[in-house]
């Protein structure tokens, strides 16, 4: 497998969104709300995509100061990529991108055991407000 990895918010609004219903994020995600994936999309500040060609296979997409925390808002690995080592290579560039600041993310309950295996603690005091 040869995954290409581009670094930016400048891709095509569909295949974000189908990427979102491949990796059952799309459960989480107002996927049929266009103008809202829209928004979510162009404003992220740091995004970093994987390719298998033409075809979006991962997307992480994050809001970073660049100096102290890079919120990890969405890892998405299509569901036939998944355990390649994809999702953790998003990590890996999104940390980099981020100028190796702390990430913070909030995890999706099947992926809760997910993010310790790649080097995440849990951390006792979070806290979420709104919906």
């Amino acid at each position: 497998m040869n995954i290409a990895y581009r670094t930016g918010n400048q891709i095509d609004l569909d295949r974000m969104i189908e990427l979102y219903r491949a990796s059952t994020l799309g459960e989480r995600r107002p996927v049929d709300d266009r103008e809202r994936m829209r928004l979510m999309l162009s404003h992220a500040n740091l995004v970093i995509t994987a390719w298998d060609g033409d075809l979006l296979v991962g997307i992480s997409r994050a809001l970073s100061d660049f100096a102290f925390v890079t919120y990890l808002s969405d890892l998405a690995v299509h569901r036939d990529y998944q355990k390649s080592g994809i999702g953790r290579e998003l990590v890996r560039r999104t940390y980099e991108g981020g100028g190796n600041t702390r990430i913070v993310l909030l995890s999706a309950p099947g992926a809760v055991n997910y993010y310790p295996r790649i080097g995440f603690k849990q951390h006792p005091s979070a806290w979420v407000m709104g919906g």
